[in-house]
């Protein structure tokens, strides 16, 4: 069982608020409301409470033994963190080396949670409790798209850590992590969430919390407490230019992480849903080309073929604003909900087209068995107008690059089209809410759309897709 139930011992840790002036005696101490002169060396310890900053003290006390640390030996040859991305390869270190990571205790059985990279490529584990015991660890699975894997000791009547509820986090709440940076065990560091909802470009699926909670290479896998003592989040990453702390730190929200180690519990593995679409955020000139006051929502750039979306009926060009009664303020909204779906389930998608409002539903399909094979294509001719040599994309590549149509630009000159950014090599998908199937469709369209006035174009340029703007001269 992940997180069993149990009650909050000991006397919960509160900020207390008060608005009074944070105005310390210098040399010569403090005084009482009673005008009585305080010991200066004593002073600091009523600040806290005083003043409304939080004493960690008891819930370090009370917490800290659920906190692990995790030494991972690897001996085989090759990259050990070829498969990590930059920020988390705090922990990876060359085959024949050991690396320390951190984790917690959410079952009395031995059941713990760290990161997927602290663990990954591990021959051999360890894991060393708050009372010196040292025991070996097997992993029981690893989700590759959350970066998490749950570990199994041998131990029963283990100190479990308390589970919080991550929704209901706000910005600016004190937060402790306590783990091992640098291989310092049971360090506890503290700071405040500053962000909700981050998305980092190589972590999409997962909407991390943002902290300044001072967070550097061992904290991986560790947990991340509110003021009561219960675990909010899973430290993972961090964002720096020196490989240390810089101020931003981001965790797992705890929510999304026990939902994937109970799958893991109960069959090895976790599922995640697949939308098979792909979205783009909308700047001010794409929410202006497409009629809305403000950019909101995910502007869709590209579907799978007989795909989950494309078999609901989304196109190139939608906007989806809400994933059942979930609204998409920003593109980076969409694919968290996605991944935390489970294959088969059944879910409505409210999109705006062409100004209406439209609810599609959609079964969603299984991430693992998507086909996300990339592909390639080939060149051809000229339109005057745009400043383009384009060509048609033969059926072949169209099945290659998963397209429904499609133009291909062979070389661009002076004109509309280079001033918007379009290159050589880039495939044209849609113009305006027309999807282009021709080199003579995109020449015949050109007639029919208003000028002087931003159209969207959909674009595919190497593995990306997506929306430019590009405004058509006066015909002459």
């Amino acid at each position: 069982m992940i997180f069993p139930l149990q009650p909050d011992s000991g006397k919960k840790t509160q900020m207390k608020r008060h608005l009074i002036p944070m105005l310390l005696a210098l040399a010569c101490g403090m005084t009482d409301a009673a005008g009585n002169r305080s010991n200066p060396a004593t002073a600091s310890a009523a600040v806290g409470p005083m003043y409304g900053l939080p004493d960690f003290s008891e819930l370090v006390r009370r917490q800290g033994p659920s906190v692990v640390n995790v030494r991972v030996y690897r001996s085989k040859s090759g990259d050990a963190g070829a498969t990590v991305p930059d920020s988390r390869k705090d922990l990876i270190q060359p085959p024949g080396e050991s690396s320390l990571g951190s984790g917690f205790v959410v079952s009395s059985d031995g059941v713990i949670l760290t990161n997927r990279h602290v663990v990954l490529n591990a021959d051999k584990i360890r894991v060393r409790f708050a009372d010196k015991r040292d025991l070996p660890a097997v992993i029981v699975g690893m989700d590759a798209l959350t970066d998490l894997a749950v570990l199994k000791v041998d131990a029963k009547n283990l100190p479990t850590a308390m589970q919080g509820d991550s929704s209901k986090l706000r910005v600016g709440q004190w937060v402790l992590a306590i783990g091992a940076p640098m291989g310092l065990e049971r360090t506890a560091t503290q700071g405040i969430i500053s962000a909700l909802g981050r998305a980092l470009p190589t972590d999409n699926y997962v909407s991390f919390i943002q902290t300044d909670v001072p967070i550097n290479p061992g904290n991986s896998g560790g947990p991340l407490f509110d003021l009561e003592g219960r675990v909010v989040g899973i430290n993972s990453q961090i964002v720096s230019t020196s490989g240390g702390y810089m101020g931003l730190s981001f965790a797992i929200p705890i929510n999304v992480a026990v939902t994937v180690a109970r799958q893991i519990v109960q069959q090895g593995h976790a599922t995640h849903g697949w939308l098979g679409a792909t979205a783009q955020e909308l700047t001010v000139e794409l929410a202006e080309a497409y009629g809305l006051d403000s950019p909101r929502g995910a502007l869709i750039t590209e579907l799978a073929p007989a795909g989950p979306a494309e078999k609901a009926g989304l196109q190139f060009g939608d906007i989806v604003v809400a994933f059942d009664d979930a609204a998409i303020a920003e593109s980076a909204d969409l694919p968290p909900m996605i991944g935390a779906s489970q294959p088969g389930t059944d879910h409505v998608l409210v999109a705006l087209r062409d100004g209406q409002v439209i609810r599609l539903h959609v079964t969603m399909g299984d991430l693992e068995k998507a086909n996300t094979t990339k592909k390639h294509f080939a060149p051809v001719v000229k339109i005057e107008r745009l400043g383009l040599k384009v060509s048609d994309v033969d059926s072949a590549t169209q099945q290659v690059f998963a397209l429904h149509g499609g133009v291909l630009v062979d070389a661009t000159e002076d004109g509309p089209a280079a001033t918007a950014g379009i290159q050589a090599g880039d495939i044209l998908l849609k113009l305006g809410r027309f999807p282009l199937t021709s080199a003579e469709h995109l020449q015949s369209l050109l007639a029919t759309l208003p000028v002087a006035q931003p159209l969207p174009l959909l674009v595919k340029r190497d593995d990306n897709v997506s929306f430019i703007t590009i405004t058509l001269p006066p015909l002459k």
